[in-house]
């Protein structure tokens, strides 16, 4: 009988644990990737909905170069262009460099701006050619999807969302034209730096005029650069036309990449869910033989260096000093640098073509990391409490790491003034000023104090728009104000004729009232 009642008992907690099991049903979503180093953070979260019964598909150019055709956790459809931005972005990087290490006029700088401009032009074009294959939209259609998610660095998905009439949840730091709280949430350019300006929360009355300039160079690139590349799709297929500013105000939910341990504080929206750091994990082990290298440094610990996917080599010269001083510190140096190798190449460094960043930055012995200032790798030095030697070669990567300096946790060195002196006296400072650790670690833990993991908030919000079919009531209706109603100045005239006419009434009263009483004192005299 004992047997019986404890068989009893187990089943009958089996059944309550599986009926408080919170049921999952798997979605349909179709998924508008941005490719390049986008993809590395689309492509973790789409691990994390395939693992939870989602039914995901990708749609990829031809000529993507990150996003693979085949792939056990999606289909993917795709569909022709004639050339892909790889090539370009690669000669574009190395142009970048050299003109930060010469001394390269206004007019280079303005070609490079130029070139950079009419390369993202082509690509918000190439990446609309989605719509020219009836046949794929029609699918689009008839397949049923839940949901639409994309990220809006080039906004094609969020013009096929709005097409589909579909949810849309924008997996986001960057839009078409610039960061993605400068067109979903109020932002002072009194206190909110412009990307790009170089600026931090604390402005002066001269960087206030900097920010400004920066936020003009914004909207004139929206205006003329981006924007009239979605206008005539817009005008062709959703009905009343559009403008792609508007659709992205439409978005139910934006995951942003970041965090106020990262970014600086600014006000924000109920749709804005902030999953900075959501690719980070628990460091894994390192294969044996990267692990005896890493043990091989003993109490000196490992200094990782590596300057993003885009960046295959630092000019000759550059890579030159940098292994000269690398090759004098008793550290042991594990470099990511393709390309030739440096001359002064010491002994205590590791060349690698590839290395296990995250792994690497969450062991123990790890003591510096020195990178571009790429919003994954700053991310990722954070959960992980690695102090930064940062170089910033474009793009965010500067501000990025001037948000770290800012905090004591980075020091910024231009690539400009990297010599063998100046990086020496940066990694030494960073190595050996506690400061910088102790900052790191601080920004670590406030990070990973959260009620809910950045991975598991994105899945939440994800499901919860599919299972409500949306999140309108988490949209401002502000956007479809006009300007003059949304700052209040179509009510202003309206006060100041109150104030007029109750101050004129008033003046006008004891004018009266004045009278009335010098003409009962004549009246007396009399």
């Amino acid at each position: 009988m004992a047997l019986h009642r404890v068989f009893g008992i187990l089943v009958f907690l089996s059944v309550c644990l599986i009926s408080f099991t919170p049921s999952c049903d798997g979605g349909n979503i179709l998924v508008y990737p941005l490719d390049g180093s986008h993809w590395v953070n689309m492509k973790i979260l789409l691990e994390e909905l395939h693992a939870r019964g989602h039914n995901l598909t990708v749609i990829r150019s031809s000529t993507s170069w990150y996003i693979p055709e085949k792939s056990p956790l999606y289909t993917s459809i795709t569909f022709t262009t004639t050339e892909g931005l790889e090539d370009f972005f690669e000669v574009y990087v190395q142009k970048i460099m050299r003109a930060q290490r010469e001394e390269a006029s206004a007019l280079t700088f303005f070609k490079l701006t130029k070139d950079f401009l009419s390369a993202i032009y082509k690509g918000h074009s190439w990446a609309l050619q989605v719509f020219n294959d009836e046949k794929m939209i029609k699918s689009f259609m008839d397949s049923q999807y839940d949901l639409v998610l994309t990220d809006p660095g080039i906004a094609a998905g969020v013009v096929l969302a709005k097409y589909l009439k579909l949810p849309m949840v924008l997996n986001v730091r960057w839009i078409n034209s610039g960061e993605g709280h400068f067109v979903i949430a109020p932002s002072p350019l009194s206190y909110i730096p412009v990307p790009g300006s170089g600026l931090t929360d604390k402005m002066n009355f001269i960087q206030r005029i900097k920010n400004i300039f920066f936020y003009s160079i914004v909207v004139f690139q929206q205006k003329f650069m981006v924007g009239p590349s979605y206008d005539a799709i817009c005008d062709k297929y959703i009905k009343g036309g559009c403008d792609i500013i508007s659709l992205l105000q439409e978005a139910d939910i934006w995951l942003l990449r970041s965090d106020f341990v990262f970014d600086f504080p600014r006000p924000t929206m109920p749709n804005v869910i902030y999953v900075g750091g959501f690719q980070c994990k628990p460091a894994q082990p390192l294969p044996a033989d990267l692990e005896d290298f890493v043990q091989s440094a003993g109490q000196h610990g490992v200094i990782i260096m590596t300057l993003g996917t885009w960046v295959k080599a630092l000019p000759k010269e550059v890579a030159v000093e940098i292994a000269s001083v690398f090759a004098k510190m008793p550290q042991k140096v594990i470099w990511r640098h393709i390309g030739e190798r440096p001359s002064t190449l010491g002994k205590n460094t590791l060349i690698v073509d590839w290395m296990p960043q995250k792994d690497l930055l969450g062991h123990p012995q790890t003591k510096v990391f020195v990178a571009h200032g790429g919003t994954n790798g700053v991310q990722e030095a954070i959960y992980y409490g690695v102090p930064v030697l940062g170089i910033p070669l474009f793009f965010d990567q500067y501000d990025n790491l001037l948000r770290l300096q800012e905090r004591g946790a980075a020091k910024i060195i231009q690539l400009g003034d990297v010599s063998g002196h100046s990086f020496e006296q940066g990694i030494n400072e960073v190595l050996h000023q506690e400061s910088y650790r102790q900052n790191m670690q601080r920004l670590s833990r406030l990070h990973r104090d959260q009620p809910m993991a950045p991975m598991d908030q994105a899945i939440y919000w994800v499901e919860y728009v599919m299972r409500h079919k949306g999140a309108p009531h988490l949209r401002t209706e502000a956007y479809k104000m006009p300007w003059y109603s949304y700052y209040c100045f179509d009510v202003l005239p309206l006060l100041l004729t109150a104030v007029t006419v109750l101050l004129f009434s008033t003046l006008a009263v004891f004018r009266s009232l004045c009278c009335r009483g010098k003409r009962k004192s004549k009246t007396k005299q009399h």
